[in-house]
């Protein structure tokens, strides 16, 4: 093996450390009070975002996702475009990569063997606050999370893990970037498929806010408004990504290797 190969591989930064969140339930914002619960299974998630090494090294090993080469159909052209060049600054490493499409991102996830967690996941992980599992009745929780989203964005993003982590350690779910998930485009959609063209009107707007089960809830519907409005192109500087993974597969394929002669 050469000497730039072996340097090349101490160079790679780790693969990201996951949570294990066992199975739960969340109740989606756009869900009035008579509305059942949302079951979320077990499932493992990233306890920071990508990072831009991370995503480097992602890109260095699938070229077709270097800055420049995906095609429009995939994302816009301010993919990257925090990048000096074809990799980011030294000080960019450890903060989380931005101005990535939901394709790169999936792209990105599928690499890694893992997904990027639904919009149910990402509630359920992101209702946590450090001490409890689900946080949103504590006093200041919701209010530290409005205070983020009422801070104006800024050039230099701090980086990843260096907010306390919540009850599943978990780090950044708020106060640093938002976040893609998987189907963030079936905010609106009433149906389990992409071709119900039948739109719940008590979803929008006003409606929304007064027949959802905890009006009160200001951060959870500003986060349903801004996956509303995205587009899976959207390359922006405060969007960034994590990974999930399901937990029942690998336990049925552990199971499976034990018991095969």
């Amino acid at each position: 093996m050469s000497l730039a190969l072996l340097l090349s591989m101490a160079l790679l930064p780790s693969v990201s450390q996951m949570a294990e969140l066992p199975a739960g339930e969340v109740r989606p914002l756009y869900l009035t009070k008579e509305s059942p619960l949302t079951p979320v299974a077990p499932f493992k998630l990233d306890i920071t975002p990508v990072t831009n090494q991370q995503f480097a090294a992602f890109v260095a090993a699938h070229p077709q996702w270097q800055r420049g080469r995906p095609a429009p159909l995939f994302t816009e052209p301010a993919y990257l475009q925090h990048w000096p060049g074809p990799a980011p600054a030294a000080e960019q490493h450890q903060q989380p990569v931005t101005f990535i499409s939901w394709f790169a991102a999936d792209a990105y996830c599928r690499a890694q063997g893992k997904r990027l967690p639904t919009v149910a996941e990402w509630e359920y992980a992101a209702q946590a606050s450090s001490t409890a599992a689900n946080g949103t009745n504590e006093p200041g929780f919701t209010r530290y999370i409005l205070d983020w989203y009422a801070r104006p964005a800024t050039a230099q993003l701090s980086q990843v893990g260096q907010h306390t982590a919540n009850y599943w350690q978990v780090h950044d779910l708020h106060g640093l970037v938002w976040e893609w998930t998987h189907d963030f485009n079936s905010a609106l959609v009433t149906g389990e498929s992409r071709g119900d063209s039948s739109l719940d009107q008590s979803l929008f707007c006003g409606s929304a806010s007064a027949g959802s089960a905890d009006p009160s809830d200001y951060a959870a519907f500003m986060r349903y408004g801004f996956r509303s409005s995205l587009k899976a192109t959207y390359a922006l500087g405060n969007l960034g990504f994590r990974c999930a993974k399901e937990t029942l597969n690998e336990d049925i394929r552990f199971i499976t290797d034990v018991i095969q002669p």
